[in-house]
């Protein structure tokens, strides 16, 4: 690996990091301190609208259904989530959020608006597109190469 490389390694493993760590700090003295990162992912990939099926919200997450029933079952005592058989078929269980799980879905996804917002706001609109083109294809590059590109199939 050549300098540059480990350069770029570097500081893209720096900007995960800090941004994990920013977003637990901001959640952890907040409103929502009773919920993980992860659990606010787990929230986040339920989504707003629509009930999904465990196994839905599971492949989007790309964990086992296993993990994802331990996170579900935390979000559920503590409120966040609501869990339901399908009627048309009793076998599906499926899961949406409650108020307070629609709550926190907005907060968080104003922390990351916030966060890119102040990223940007010194960045010339030239900038913010070549900042945008390069995240995209690092984006794609890294689905292709390293991770699963098929997108879960059914709600």
């Amino acid at each position: 690996m050549d300098r540059t490389s480990g350069s770029l390694n570097g500081l893209i493993v720096d900007i995960y990091n800090s941004i994990g760590k920013a977003e637990s700090k901001a959640f952890k003295s907040g409103r929502f301190k009773d919920v993980s990162i992860t659990e606010i992912h787990t929230v986040e990939a339920i989504g707003m609208y629509e009930p999904k099926s465990m196994s839905y919200v599971a492949r989007s997450l790309r964990i086992t259904v296993g993990t994802l029933t331990v996170a579900v079952n935390n979000l559920v005592k503590k409120g966040y989530v609501e869990r339901f058989r399908c009627e048309e078929d009793k076998r599906v269980v499926k899961v949406r959020l409650t108020g307070k799980g629609r709550l926190l879905y907005r907060v968080h996804a104003q922390f990351h608006l916030n966060m890119i917002k102040n990223c940007t706001e010194s960045l010339t609109d030239e900038e913010v597109r070549l900042l945008y083109k390069t995240l995209k294809k690092l984006s794609g590059f890294i689905k292709d190469e390293y991770a699963e590109t098929q997108k879960p199939d059914s709600k």
